[in-house]
């Protein structure tokens, strides 16, 4: 990614740590799905993965998202942390559409909150006109992307880990 653009979000999960991190580690790819198309599902609009809002102009694409990895941090005398590498392209028309490299990192807060931040890389598509686009709009999509993908993330895990 030698033109990559960095983009950063994050939220809470008013649940303890360990319940957050067993949440995402068994089944990340569940959360994540269940979790953007129920944020979809409340937005009457079709299943799609990543939504964003624009001056009442909605933009939906449906992403294919994968787990690359997930690596569990627990160095002595700090708190532990929880890293998902995950990758996500768009499921249809993919060129049009950057490649998200990113890693959600999981770590306590408090005794009973969470931390989610994801901190991510993509590359503009379609070589310099994507990279002008880029540097006019494409930046600013991407963040709000990014944004609500967490702020998704983050509602549903809210809602369904029970403590």
């Amino acid at each position: 990614m030698s033109n990559a653009c960095a983009v950063r979000s994050y939220d809470y999960v008013n649940h303890p740590y360990a319940q957050v991190r067993d949440a995402l580690t068994k089944d990340a790819l569940s959360v994540f799905q269940s979790a953007t198309k129920a944020a979809a599902t409340r937005a009457n609009s079709l299943a799609s993965e990543l939504r964003i809002d624009l001056g009442g102009i909605a933009l939906e694409a449906e992403i294919n998202i994968s787990v690359a990895r997930i690596v569990e941090d627990a160095q002595p005398g700090s708190a532990p942390v929880t890293h998902l590498h995950i990758e996500w392209e768009a499921a249809k028309r993919p060129g049009l559409f950057p490649l998200m490299k990113a890693d959600l990192s999981v770590y306590p807060l408090t005794s009973s909150e969470t931390q989610l931040d994801f901190s991510g890389l993509y590359e503009p598509p379609l070589g310099p006109l994507g990279k002008a686009v880029n540097a006019i709009v494409g930046h600013r999509l991407a963040e709000v992307a990014v944004h609500r993908f967490v702020t998704d993330v983050a509602e549903y895990l809210r809602k369904t880990i029970v403590s």
